[in-house]
């Protein structure tokens, strides 16, 4: 199987971080109950229908605490599973599968818990031809991971942190003096892509005419969305973002934007309900 690899992502620091911080001295129940040479036979198994996300980072868990571990991966990232389908079965080490149970399930529960949830955004907008975004509303340390389930569930990624683009926002405008001097400045600093939040329709005329290359239409509705749109004419793309949710997400994107925005796909998302039990072949 072809070692995980993420832009931007060390997998292998990743794992050595967050076994450090879950075993610590020792796993002193797997020691103290465990024989050294005991075999452990496992299945991985969500109980949830889920998207998979995750399950090569798992792998490296338990790699990392048994090299001579026997994995077999049973779904693909990105795959549509039913509850009570089987991901991944190994065998290896009981002691050393054991101790790194948790933080690969920890990991597989939340990225597929993200994927997931992302997935059923993109489905409630499907034929609208707007396409779904992520944010940078991530848990700090693990945005790269966290963009990558979003991707997973069928999402694009936004703006992956401050360098990618500039973000004009409220508090910006606010310190600038107006959407106009904001925008121009960022023009002076020779920044390509310029992103504007803009809450109200007369914010639009001045932010295009100051070089706006993208405005963000916030916290406005299926009709203010409309009435944006038909102004921007096409001119930059269009984004709503703020306040989204599943039940609104459908109108929201037929009101002809060409991208939405939903930050609870990472804020928010519940773990899915995967487990690891002992399945001897």
């Amino acid at each position: 199987m072809s070692v995980f690899q993420l832009e931007g992502f060390d997998l292998d620091a990743f794992v050595a971080a967050t076994l450090a911080e879950d075993v610590g001295s020792g796993d002193v129940t797997a020691t103290a109950v465990i024989p050294a040479d005991a075999v452990f036979d496992g299945v991985m198994d969500s109980r949830d229908a889920v998207i998979v996300a995750g399950l090569p980072i798992a792998a490296a868990f338990f790699r990392a605490l048994d090299p001579a571990v026997e994995i077999e991966l049973l779904a693909t990232e990105g795959e549509a599973v039913p509850a009570g389908s089987d991901l991944m079965r190994l065998r290896g080490n009981a002691r050393a599968l054991l101790t790194a149970e948790r933080s690969a399930l920890n990991t597989v529960q939340h990225l597929s818990g993200v994927a997931t949830m992302t997935r059923a955004y993109v489905d409630a907008m499907a034929g609208s031809g707007a396409t779904l975004l992520d944010t940078r509303k991530t848990i700090p340390g693990l945005r790269r991971l966290e963009k990558y389930a979003t991707r997973m569930g069928g999402a694009k990624n936004h703006r992956m942190g401050l360098w990618d683009a500039a973000m004009i926002k409220d508090n910006h405008v606010a310190v600038a003096g107006s959407v106009e001097e904001a925008v121009a400045r960022a023009v002076r600093a020779g920044i390509g892509e310029i992103i504007v939040e803009v809450d109200r329709i007369d914010q639009i005329a001045p932010a295009l005419g100051a070089g706006a290359t993208h405005l963000l239409l916030d916290n406005m509705g299926p009709e203010l969305l409309r009435e944006a749109v038909a102004l921007v004419a096409g001119r930059v793309p269009t984004e709503a973002s703020g306040g989204v949710r599943l039940d609104t997400i459908g109108a929201i994107a037929a009101s002809g934007v060409t991208y939405v925005s939903v930050g609870r796909l990472t804020q928010s998302a519940p773990a899915a309900d995967i487990g690891l039990d002992f399945a001897p072949a």
